[in-house]
């Protein structure tokens, strides 16, 4: 973890080795003489029911002389090991910790530059208290209340109970002059006295946060300009417990003490991503003031602290759905001590407050047309609507978009294949790596890539090998290799009883196999399938707008997807990436107090249809597993893209064979286990 690469080892492989074997970056400078620390990792303990294992520290090598060494002169955090010095000894979940990596994952979630109409939940008053005089027996506390109604208009403020026994002092630092912040949300009548300074403050910051399953990014805010001072994002460490959000369930279930290990390390990195921005941004990070954040529903009880077992069996029962107030100090985050934290609600089951957070930054109940906004994640969240209606579904799309389920597949970072192009004539791919400006074909290309080697392929290339595999004859509709050119290109090779596509030879080697194709098709038919059922039940055959959302739908080619069958036909130009839209909603709801009302409201009008529920969402699953669908046409496409040529009704009739009911009972129970 957090790759997400898997494999088999005989007992006694070095553990170094064996990363590297599974094309997972592992640096280590010293030649495995455990000196330079470089390579450390971390096993993680208990049961892993997706990948049917139990981890645990008896399973790998105790640590020997040269670790021991180690360990001594230079010191190894807490459970942490050096991969070129211990051993595989039986089943093992490995972290390699992101503080240790070079070629780290790529978080690609900036904040959208947009102007947003200021009206924070905290507000900064100074005032100038009256000294205490014998003749008016009034208390500190009291008479700061009353120069507060006098000058502001505050009355009666209520104030945060760790600030009392500090009144008195903060009073006398400054001849008497205070500056106190007032939070006001829900209740604007009775504000709240949340942090207090000698003499005159004029600073006040507020965090902005989405708790992503893959990825967690933050925006650091002035609370008095609006003004972005630093954005940062980093990769969620609940990944070592499990890729996808059933996993983490999972976990939860079968390990005691796994909710609250899932809760802290969470917590933890949001810790450390504040104090990231802070450094970025010059801040302390105490004069942070209020925070907003949006999650999916599983991450969101993660992170409150709450069981999210009941999430992961029907009927998907929330603990909690509306808004939450919280002090950030009660769930242990590092910020001012009167700090608040505000949550976005959640719109039901699998649609959760980054949905909410989606939805209020692209405002699908404000258009006259018909808005499709897809996040594609782990678990793709789906809103289609105007302003008559708004229904919503999550699609199960698992881990493949992001790399996992591919045999070449991992995360973006330096190295990683995203772009990528087929010649229809010759079978030649070329493509672009992250970390590196120039294509495999332009000269400069090997010179530029040895810096940060051609490791394998993310999300966004994944999307396009397919679709240009499609493009170029190399698959069929149904998403079958052509075995038939491998007598035609090298590139083509049978690879046991099927066929995969050889995009680089190199180390190391970079493969596009029939099991890849089908595990994107599985993926791609669960978000068509979702967005086709929200359609039905909208009584629409076609979308005026389409909004890809999330980090990874920022670097998605539309044509591409489109190609694949991801999203239902659309003009091009309609179609846009929206970049981290959860991000921008709780940014919206951190500047503008008004915004979080707006999003509660419109919360309870949307409609959550659950694709569980549905019996035509097998047959529509069904159609969507061919390119780029089995019945849907896609005309407005056909425009801007030649498309390979449909097979005939005929000729499907009549090449039907033995092998058909097989592979329908498959793609029904693939439906089955998606809905």
């Amino acid at each position: 973890m957090p790759s997400g690469k898997r494999g088999h080892f005989p007992v006694g492989t070095n553990v170094l080795d064996a990363a590297r074997q599974l094309g997972v970056y592992v640096e280590s400078v010293c030649g495995g003489r455990a000196t330079c620390g470089r390579c450390q990792i971390e096993v993680q303990e208990g049961n892993f029911a997706k990948h049917q294992i139990v981890s645990s520290l008896e399973h790998i090598s105790p640590k020997g002389p040269k670790e021991q060494r180690y360990e001594r002169v230079r010191g190894l955090p807490e459970g942490r090991r050096l991969s070129c010095s211990c051993t595989v000894e039986g089943d093992l979940v490995v972290d390699v910790p992101q503080d240790t990596v070079i070629n780290a994952q790529v978080v690609r979630k900036a904040a959208v530059d947009r102007h947003i109409e200021r009206l924070p939940a905290v507000q900064l008053c100074y005032v100038e208290v009256d000294e205490p005089d014998m003749h008016k027996p009034l208390g500190d506390l009291d008479r700061l209340k009353q120069v507060l109604e006098k000058d502001w208009g505050w009355k009666d403020p209520l104030i945060a109970p760790h600030l009392i026994a500090q009144v008195q002092g903060i009073l006398r630092k400054e001849n008497w002059g205070v500056t106190v912040a007032i939070h006001r949300d829900w209740d604007a009548s009775r504000p709240f006295i949340t942090a207090m300074w000698p003499g005159l403050k004029n600073e006040a910051y507020g965090i902005a946060c989405d708790i992503g399953s893959t990825t967690i990014a933050m925006h650091l805010v002035s609370l008095l300009s609006g003004r972005i001072v630093a954005s940062s994002g980093a990769p969620n460490p609940q990944i070592r417990f499990g890729e996808d959000l059933m996993s983490r369930v999972s976990y939860v279930m079968m390990n005691p003490d796994g909710r609250e290990a899932m809760t802290k390390a969470v917590r933890e990195a949001v810790n450390a991503l504040i104090g990231k921005v802070c450094e970025e941004g010059g801040v302390d990070r105490h004069d942070i003031l209020d925070s907003v954040f949006v999650a999916n529903p599983i991450m969101h009880h993660l992170f409150l602290g709450i069981d999210p077992t009941e999430l992961g069996q029907a009927p998907f029962a929330l603990a909690v759905s509306g808004a939450l107030q919280y002090w950030a100090h009660d769930l242990d985050i590092d910020i001012n001590r009167g700090g608040r934290l505000y949550t976005l609600p959640c719109i039901a089951g699998h649609v959760g407050a980054d949905a909410a957070g989606a939805a209020l930054s692209e405002g699908p109940y404000r258009q006259d047309k018909m808005m499709l906004l897809v996040d594609v994640g782990t678990n793709a969240e789906i809103i289609l609507g105007n302003r008559n209606r708004v229904v919503a579904a999550s699609s199960p799309t698992g881990p493949a978009f992001e790399g996992a389920e591919i045999s070449s597949g991992q995360r973006a970072a330096p190295g990683a294949i995203e772009r990528v192009r087929i010649d229809p004539d010759t079978l030649e791919p070329k493509f672009r790596v992250i970390g590196v400006d120039k294509w495999s074909d332009e000269e400069g290309f090997e010179e530029a890539a040895g810096a940060v080697g051609v490791t394998g392929i993310c999300g966004s290339a994944i999307i396009e090998v397919v679709a240009e595999m499609y493009l170029s004859g190399i698959i069929s509709e149904d998403g079958v290799v052509d075995g038939a050119l491998a007598a035609r290109s090298p590139r083509i090779f049978q690879n046991g009883r099927t066929f995969s596509y050889l995009l680089r030879d190199g180390e190391p080697r970079i493969t596009v196999t029939q099991n890849d194709v089908r595990a994107i098709q599985l993926a791609k038919a669960a978000l068509y399938a979702g967005v086709k059922l929200l359609m039905e039940k909208q009584g629409v055959d076609h979308v005026d707008l389409i909004r890809f959302a999330g980090a990874f739908g920022s670097f998605i080619d539309p044509k591409y997807a489109m190609v694949l069958g991801l999203i239902p036909d659309c003009d091009l130009a309609d179609v846009k990436a929206v970049g981290n839209a959860s991000g921008t909603g709780a940014l919206m709801a951190l500047l503008n107090r008004d915004h979080r009302r707006e999003i509660e409201a419109e919360v309870h009008r949307i409609e959550k249809i659950e694709t569980a529920l549905e019996p035509h969402f097998q047959q529509l699953f069904i159609n969507a597993m061919a390119l780029p669908n089995k019945v849907d046409p896609f005309p407005k496409l056909a425009e801007a893209v030649k498309l390979p040529p449909k097979k005939a009704l005929a000729d499907q009739e009549a090449g039907a064979d033995a092998t058909a009911p097989r592979r329908r009972s498959r793609e029904e129970r693939a439906a089955r286990r998606r809905s």
